[in-house]
């Protein structure tokens, strides 16, 4: 394999690395030496996270690293944030952009993200953004290129489009919402790489069943807080937490090459490492079956 797309179970994210107002530029260069210098073989990152700010930080911190680096990162092009294009030209330029902030000439893995402003078919057109995706990586300015994005109708769209190495699909695939099943099993067959992002399902998996708990970054349901407080029960029974629970559940899949888990600070980093290192009584997963089926988010549905 290239040595530029190696990764482990679990993959790093970095969405929120210079989005905080409470910390300093310091502080946030810090955790992201601590990310590239720890024990997670691969970063994920965006042109569009925090405008920008998160591959600056990323580059900056690889950069006082040096050879200390260890980590691999892997990034995504974003459509123009004043226009909404994302054609070939916006592709190629997104990338530049990239490249600039992180200090590299190339990446990995380079995924097409949240492309919402535009159709397949649009993406697909002569001097589309798929174009400007098979540019990078015939030039060998990429290894492998990815779609990734939410909505399960738009991702299969993409994947049966036949020309991407590697599937993101995130929030679908948690101990709540199974509803990404199909979508990474035609990944497998397609012998595409697929990275499961948020597993505590951007919130209730990870704060647990209570009043205010979210998931998909909306307030949950009360039939879905209930559930997880049941299956919350189920872990405690067994001595596991339900954070831990809720990654080994995608770590253990299958059909899932790597789970991307956003981490906000060094602290969130070894919360991370010890989680990742979790042994989980195999009976778990029966407890939690005996709960039933999880309420439906019905996460598409609304996008």
């Amino acid at each position: 394999m290239n040595d530029r797309i190696s990764f482990g179970a679990v993959t790093v994210g970095t969405s929120s690395l210079g989005g905080r107002t409470d910390r300093g530029p310091a502080e946030e260069v810090a955790t992201a030496k601590a990310v590239l210098g720890g024990p997670f073989a691969l970063v994920d990152t965006s042109n569009a996270y925090a405008a920008g700010r998160s591959e600056e930080i990323l580059g900056r911190a690889r950069a006082e690293l040096g050879d200390a680096a260890t980590a691999h990162i892997m990034t995504k092009v974003d459509s123009d944030p004043e226009t909404g294009v994302l054609d070939r030209d916006r592709v190629l330029r997104s990338f530049d952009e990239s490249m600039a902030r992180l200090g590299v000439d190339g990446v990995g893995i380079l995924h097409l993200h949240d492309p919402y402003t535009i159709t397949v078919s649009e993406a697909l057109a002569p001097g589309g953004a798929i174009e400007g995706m098979l540019e990078l990586r015939d030039s060998g300015a990429v290894a492998a290129i990815g779609i990734a994005a939410g909505p399960i109708p738009l991702m299969r769209s993409y994947v049966q489009t036949g020309v991407f190495d590697a599937l993101l699909t995130h929030n679908r695939y948690t101990l709540v919402d199974r509803s990404a099943v199909p979508l990474l099993e035609e990944a497998r067959r397609r012998g595409m790489t697929t990275f499961n992002a948020a597993p505590f399902g951007g919130g209730i998996l990870a704060t647990g069943a209570r009043s205010g708990a979210t998931y998909a970054y909306r307030p949950a349901s009360t039939t879905l807080v209930d559930w997880v407080a049941g299956v919350e029960r189920a872990c405690s029974e067994l001595g596991v937490s339900l954070r831990a629970a809720a990654l080994h559940f995608s770590m253990r899949s299958p059909l899932v090459d790597s789970t991307v888990v956003g981490i906000s600070s060094a602290q969130r980093l070894r919360e991370l490492e010890e989680l990742t290192a979790t042994e989980i009584p195999d009976r778990l997963w029966a407890s939690i079956d005996a709960c039933g089926p999880a309420p439906s988010t019905d996460e598409d549905e609304d996008e």
